[in-house]
């Protein structure tokens, strides 16, 4: 398909990153509800998933320099490249990535957090209740 076909063509450029996007709206509302990170505590969230990002970005530098990653073609990415080789969704994807599992992970802590509490019994639910 070609890009530069007027009518749609931009709308298909964009649709990988849209779509990213988009999940990264869903993981927002869902971190909302729960208040299990952004909502929670915002700058270690950030920290966490900055952290995240920047340590895959480097990850993928370093394999794009060394040959081993390579950056496909498709109609469906911008085209918009944060270094040679390296696509801008490729950032919007790491930050959905670590987001994802920073939710995970919360998620999952704070499950087994309330599941132990319950286990306790009453007194393990006061005593959970007064910290």
């Amino acid at each position: 398909m070609d890009r530069r076909r007027p009518g749609g063509g931009a709308v298909i450029r964009f649709a990988y990153l849209g779509a990213l996007l988009l999940a990264l709206g869903g993981l927002a509302l869902i971190d909302r509800r729960w208040r299990l990170a952004f909502w929670d505590a915002p700058r270690r969230a950030a920290l966490c998933v900055g952290i995240g990002v920047v340590g895959f970005l480097l990850w993928d530098v370093a394999g794009l320099l060394l040959g081993i990653f390579a950056r496909g073609e498709s109609p469906h990415m911008t085209g918009l490249l944060l270094a040679p080789d390296l696509p801008v969704e490729e950032a919007v994807f790491l930050t959905l990535l670590c987001y994802n599992a920073l939710l995970a992970w919360r998620g999952i802590d704070r499950a087994l957090a309330w599941r132990r509490t319950r286990a306790a019994g009453p007194a393990g639910a006061a005593g959970e209740a007064a910290r």
